[in-house]
């Protein structure tokens, strides 16, 4: 029987936190290729919502790859996956297709023809909503990876999963990435302009944490807190400035996923800080925790413990 090149049989199921910033993306991304990716892989499936780090997370797992639905890409036609007879030897190994971008051009039709003709070739295919296509693929991916809250890696049997049930769960889980980001972004706002130098962005579950190294931040809380909270209940319209920046209202933010928020801060439910300073004996490091949605943590010990299990 020929090898057929499932190198990780055993692999089923694993979650990341989904980082919020474009360089900690880029890492994980690697970080999933190196661990998970197999050359024979022929089909990735990409599933998340619009602005969930997809692509950052592609670029990531596949660096120098072309993406089609970049904004220095839109004009790159015919689509590459298309045009795969006419450039014989020197036709690109891997191909980039987001399937919501390109059914606005092209057939579904025509695109699961086209998938399933450069896998026969040989290619690898990286399609992005790959939930939407594969009713007409009749296949399912060789690795296949959600974008929400957290970041989903599954190597799917003929058991499953199915990208739909990806779907639901990351679908359902995003929108606590972008209260989290977007509060976290508020609480480097008003924090004093020497504390904001030197936060670092680490992450929780439903929440965020600021990480200071060598000495614990010189920050009142309750203060802090007081002032986020009064920014939400003033429902600031959010805005995509740049790949650096963001809009909160008046003040344009520096932010490295800028398209991860929700439109509005009134959009936040139940925005809390942790009332006191963790200090991180692993990473030898002070954290101020933040934490979005249901589900109030408390102050002690044990809360703490628990907050990567609500």
């Amino acid at each position: 029987m020929p090898y057929s090149g499932r190198m990780q049989q055993s692999h089923y199921y694993s979650v990341f936190f989904a980082p919020r910033g474009r360089d900690r993306m880029y890492d994980l991304g690697m970080q999933i290729a190196q661990m998970y990716l197999s050359p024979y892989d022929k089909l990735i499936g990409i599933i998340g919502e619009a602005g969930s780090g997809k692509s950052m997370l592609i670029k990531g797992m596949f660096p120098g790859l072309e993406l089609t639905n970049d904004d220095d890409g839109v004009n790159v036609r015919p689509l590459p996956i298309l045009d795969l007879d006419d450039h014989g030897f020197f036709t690109a190994h891997t191909y980039h297709v987001d399937i919501r971008f390109e059914a606005a051009f092209t057939q579904m039709g025509v695109l699961a023809e086209a998938i399933l003709n450069a896998i026969q070739k040989g290619k690898r295919v990286i399609v992005e909503h790959f939930d939407m296509i594969y009713p007409m693929l009749g296949v399912n991916a060789n690795l296949m990876i959600g974008v929400g809250d957290e970041i989903i890696v599954s190597r799917p049997t003929i058991f499953g999963p199915l990208p739909s049930e990806l779907h639901d769960k990351v679908a359902k889980s995003i929108g606590y990435r972008r209260m989290a980001h977007t509060a976290e972004d508020l609480c480097e706002i008003f924090l004093p302009e020497e504390e904001y130098k030197r936060a670092r962005h680490r992450d929780i579950k439903h929440g965020f944490l600021l990480a200071f190294d060598d000495h614990a931040p010189n920050v009142d809380l309750d203060e802090l807190e007081l002032k986020v909270s009064i920014a939400i209940a003033s429902d600031l319209p959010i805005t995509y400035v740049d790949e650096g920046h963001v809009r909160i209202g008046d003040i344009v933010h520096p932010c490295t996923g800028p398209r991860t928020h929700v439109s509005s801060t009134g959009k936040i439910d139940e925005f809390r800080l942790l009332h006191r300073i963790v200090y991180d004996p692993i990473e030898h490091c002070y954290l101020i925790a933040g934490r979005v949605g249901p589900g109030i943590g408390g102050e002690s010990i044990d809360d703490v413990n628990d907050f990567n299990l609500d």
